[in-house]
């Protein structure tokens, strides 16, 4: 007995010291990386960029396309370029039979704005050069130059803006798109004079506008305190928690850890990616419902102290009429917390094929009636008891009002009003209702078997019974993103309102929105926040009092904590195959919230 207890201590030893050396490996190849990373962002230099062109904004207005000259690395640009937009990669190579490059620039005319890599190997090929030279008479062009800087004499007839490094590797193709989008600021000048046009001293400089991608170490972090993270998602996984996950950490503006676990089910091997989408389930209410409301309430147009009834017209004669916007905000209206919609379809109400008389979609081989939402679910909603009013009962009734709310303001539907006010512009490619509309089912995460209601495992389809009945737009459910995409809106919050040099909110309207305004719960408007009583330990032990956001029944949470410079994503289906509560029993979220804020007060003294 003995004998083994001193072998299992011998293999636990050996196994720390495996890890302890592991994790050291991995500080120590970061702060390398890291080292790399910064000499080349301490020599790139922007050229030509009098009319600010760099960083770019306004990316609702830009259709952006990016052609390889070819350049070796220009995989390593694209991905890095499509963290910030929707970017189409074009590589001259794929039109080898052309002489003059006609055909591709014929392929680009829907394009507005054109990112070329070159490198030095191929700077001086007449082709390449007079293809920049024609296609930047028309385009906004953007060049990205690898390489020795004797080669910037090419560019002396052009006034398109230029951003050199003198590396030619991965790393620097990985670092060049981050200045063009603002993910790092420019500040650096021509040391040699290279022609007449590129003398010593030339360069212009920027400002950083949105989120940088680097490892742990560029935010004074050390890998090694981030490890947990790997074995607490090993733990969610092997314990049926979650078939798997994806966990997204920015600090101060520079997201520093972005990792996928697992696979999208339990019965594949498809491997969860980084850039897959997720069914968000309630935090679609802080996500594109509250921040409808918040630029609504900005504008002037929605008061939070106006009845309901003010509003919507069919809630005058319901005993919703005059209860405020505030309440609904604040889960304080009284409504119930939900109606079980799906249990009342009986057969009649659907059929497995479309049709005038069944349009909306539910799921695949599942449609509704029509008006079923309007003439049945939003009736007995309006009419439903109001119980508790001034009481914190959390509803997802009020989203559904809120929603309603939003539309007959902005006179559009909510998932159109959150595209083109916050989504598009903000760079945000994933965000949206409805995403089997928009990508292809395989890029996106598997929820629940349903065996109940719809009959499918449903992929694409929203979770949530009533907002999937509502025909998939709904103000409390029904939004699928990456965690690129919420690490992106989220940053914007963080930022109180900015983001890649827009104000989408006043600083006052995000300080309100996401601070505590209830006496009676620890809620924001909108925003779920820390609870201030020391036993819940929520949304975890470490947590702030500052740190708002939300959580999704799919096994999703957004957490920003404004005292860390914190944005933390966590996305999962834990509902899949069937619904379980061992992601909440277990406290994975928490507990990974919780690795991430010890490494920032480590990091700290």
């Amino acid at each position: 007995m003995k004998r083994n207890r001193l072998y299992i201590l011998a293999v636990a030893t050996c196994c720390n010291v495996l890890c302890l050396m592991a994790c050291a490996q991995e500080h120590t190849a970061n702060e390398k990386k890291l080292s790399i990373a910064n000499a080349i962002s301490g020599t790139t230099v922007l050229l030509n960029n009098q009319d600010a062109i760099v960083p770019l904004k306004s990316l609702e207005k830009k259709n952006i396309a990016s052609v390889s000259l070819s350049f070796a690395y220009s995989s390593v640009f694209d991905s890095l370029a499509n963290k910030y937009d929707k970017i189409t990669s074009f590589s001259a190579d794929a039109y080898k039979d052309s002489l003059n490059l006609n055909d591709l620039e014929d392929d680009l005319k829907y394009f507005s704005t054109i990112l070329i890599s070159i490198d030095d190997q191929n700077v001086n090929k007449p082709k390449y050069i007079n293809f920049i030279n024609s296609i930047s008479k028309n385009k906004a062009v953007i060049i990205s130059f690898f390489g020795n800087g004797p080669g910037l004499k090419s560019f002396d007839l052009l006034k398109s803006p230029i951003v050199w490094t003198a590396q030619n590797n991965a790393d620097a193709a990985a670092i060049v798109p981050q200045y063009i989008f603002g993910g790092i600021a420019a500040s650096n000048k021509l040391t040699t004079a290279f022609s007449a046009r590129y003398t010593m001293g030339s360069g212009f400089t920027t400002s950083a506008i949105r989120l940088k991608y680097t490892v742990p170490e560029d935010a004074g972090l050390n890998s090694n305190n981030l490890k947990e993270i790997d074995a607490i998602a090993s733990e969610a996984i092997s314990q049926k928690a979650t078939p798997g996950l994806v966990v997204l950490v920015a600090k101060d503006g520079k997201v520093i850890f972005n990792k996928a676990y697992g696979t999208h089910t339990y019965d594949t091997n498809v491997p969860d990616k980084v850039t897959d989408i997720f069914d968000l389930a309630s935090v679609t209410k802080v996500t594109a419902t509250t921040p409808a409301v918040m630029r609504l309430f900005e504008e002037g147009k929605l008061k939070l102290d106006t009845n309901i009834g003010a509003y919507i017209p069919k809630a005058r004669t319901t005993p919703m009429n005059n209860i405020q916007v505030r309440e609904v905000m604040l889960h304080q209206a009284g409504f119930i917390p939900y109606i079980p919609f799906h249990d009342y379809v009986k057969t009649g109400d659907y059929s497995r094929d479309s049709s005038a008389a069944f349009p909306t979609k539910v799921a695949d081989n599942y449609y509704i009636k029509k008006g079923f939402f309007k003439d049945f679910m939003w009736p007995k909603m309006l009419n439903s008891p109001i119980r508790t009013r001034g009481k914190y009962v959390y509803s997802d009734i009020s989203m559904y009002v809120m929603k309603d709310i939003v539309e007959h303001i902005s006179e559009e539907p909510l998932n159109q009003y959150a595209y083109e006010n916050f989504y598009k512009p903000l760079g945000m490619q994933t965000a949206g209702f409805l995403p089997r509309n928009r990508f292809k089912p395989e890029q996106i995460i598997p929820t629940e078997d349903d065996k109940y209601f719809r009959k499918t495992l449903l992929v694409g389809y929203v979770h949530d019974q009533g907002a999937a009945l509502a025909g998939g737009v709904s103000g409390h459910a029904g939004l699928f993103a990456s965690a690129n995409d919420l690490a992106i809106i989220y940053q914007m919050l963080l930022n109180r309102g900015t983001y890649g040099g827009v104000e989408y909110f006043k600083n006052a309207t995000v300080d309100m929105f996401t601070s505590k305004q209830s006496n009676v719960s620890r809620r924001g408007l909108g925003f779920d926040r820390w609870d201030p009583d020391s036993t819940k330990h929520y949304p975890s032990e470490l947590a702030s009092p500052q740190t708002y956001g939300h959580t999704g029944y799919t096994g999703t949470c957004v957490w920003v904590d404004p005292s860390r410079g914190l944005v933390y994503v966590f996305l999962s289906n834990r509902v899949n195959p069937t619904v379980t509560d061992k992601l909440s029993n277990l406290k994975i979220r928490g507990r990974i919230q919780d690795v991430v804020n010890k490494a920032i007060d480590e990091s700290k003294k």
